[in-house]
């Protein structure tokens, strides 16, 4: 017999709706308008919760606070519409957020119904006119099983657990990065004199690239580097694209070759202009437009200058070459002016191989402290759906 099942034996499933009708479980009110001068006119140390999911939804902290105690908000609008926030102490509100407290707290817990409506509220957003909404008419309706208090707790309990297991590996993870970014940004600074310093082209080829488009890619075909998948899907390198073209088309294209390196050039802010990704991969691949092909000469890996992209030296000095405000673009004839510090072969190697260990403990999407945060994420969602699947013959 499943957990749930032992659990609720014998025990009497109540259905409510959230706030329909006199018996609705709770009271649904939304936020006030504050405008970004009257957070800049009032910082405080009280936050305010907007329809953002960053930042845990807050857009900043005020003077005054409109809420004070236990509470879940949903955000009523846009992209993340429905989702929802347990909030404990004073805080306020914007108007596209919604609220809502607990008529009776000795018939239902709010982090029960936190997690109940984390799976249910989705469900009711209303995507019409391109304009994700979940307004209070429709969140009032959602139907809330209500088993007895006790064993909401261990409900509560049991996710609670997962929950925290999942940010005890997600502080761990930033801790890493943090570790990460400051032995990189030590291994690849050098006192003057210790190295040479040289342009991007005294050390290699650069070639920018041409064409290519999204709707451009096949399911198969000759392998194909889009430069916006530099700064959202790939790491320090590739052995293997997540796109292809056709032949035809690719016959058309710039191509890169293994030990090429694949950096940005354009985009709507500077960190991602300049991103880049060797490519490890046997199969000769293309590449298109708003991106450059670096060939590195042989006193360059190609991994350690990707490794010096992601540095705040190299960031210093693709600033002086972006122009742009809205796009940010830096051609591939000023990145060529870049300079960079080139020690020995084997110092670069060397300098690779504790990058590489780093690398993988932090980014790896099969290794490391990702995949394991990916992973019980899928059992918290696992068991949370498990506890909170109950007998719908008991609905009213």
């Amino acid at each position: 017999m499943r957990y749930l099942e032992k659990l609720l034996q014998g025990v009497k499933v109540e259905w409510k709706p959230l706030a329909y009708l006199e018996s609705g479980v709770a009271e649904l009110s939304r936020g006030r308008v504050m405008s970004k001068e009257y957070l800049e006119d009032n910082v405080g140390k009280f936050p305010v919760y907007s329809s953002q999911t960053a930042n845990n939804g807050e857009i900043g902290k005020i003077r005054t606070f409109d809420q004070d105690g236990e509470a879940i908000t949903w955000t009523t609008d846009g992209a993340n519409a429905g989702t929802v926030f347990h909030r404990i102490g004073k805080f306020s509100i914007t108007n596209v957020c919604g609220l809502i407290k607990i008529k009776n707290i000795e018939e239902l817990n709010y982090k029960f119904l936190f997690y109940w409506l984390s799976i249910e509220s989705k469900k009711y957003v209303y995507s019409g006119m391109g304009n994700p909404k979940l307004m209070s008419n429709q969140m009032a309706k959602i139907l809330i099983p209500i088993p007895p208090l006790e064993i909401q707790q261990k409900i509560v309990d049991i996710l609670d657990t997962f929950t925290e297991l999942t940010a005890e590996l997600t502080a761990e993870l930033t801790a890493r990065k943090k570790q990460y970014n400051f032995y990189r940004d030590r291994l690849l600074s050098f006192e003057e004199g210790e190295v040479k310093w040289k342009s991007l082209g005294e050390i290699g080829e650069l070639i920018r690239g041409n064409g290519l488009q999204k709707k451009d890619f096949t399911e198969v075909g000759v392998p194909a580097i889009h430069y916006g998948q530099i700064y959202t899907y790939y790491g320090t390198f590739a052995t293997k694209t997540k796109s292809f073209v056709s032949h035809d088309l690719a016959k058309k294209l710039k191509k890169i070759n293994y030990g090429d390196v694949v950096i940005t050039n354009t985009s709507e802010n500077l960190d991602d202009v300049g991103k880049a990704v060797v490519y490890l991969g046997e199969r000769q691949a293309v590449t298109g437009g708003h991106a450059t092909i670096f060939k590195p000469n042989k006193n360059i890996l190609g991994k350690y200058f990707v490794y010096f992209t992601q540095t705040a030296m190299f960031a210093s000095e693709k600033k002086k070459y972006a122009k742009g405000t809205k796009v940010i673009d830096v051609s591939a004839k000023d990145m060529s002016k870049i300079k960079i510090p080139i020690p020995s072969l084997k110092e670069q190697e060397r300098i690779v191989s504790i990058l590489d260990k780093f690398d993988t403990l932090t980014a790896s999407i099969t290794e490391g402290l990702p995949k394991e945060i990916e992973l019980r994420k899928k059992q918290y969602e696992y068991y949370r759906d498990m506890l909170l699947t109950f007998p719908k013959d008991e609905q009213k």
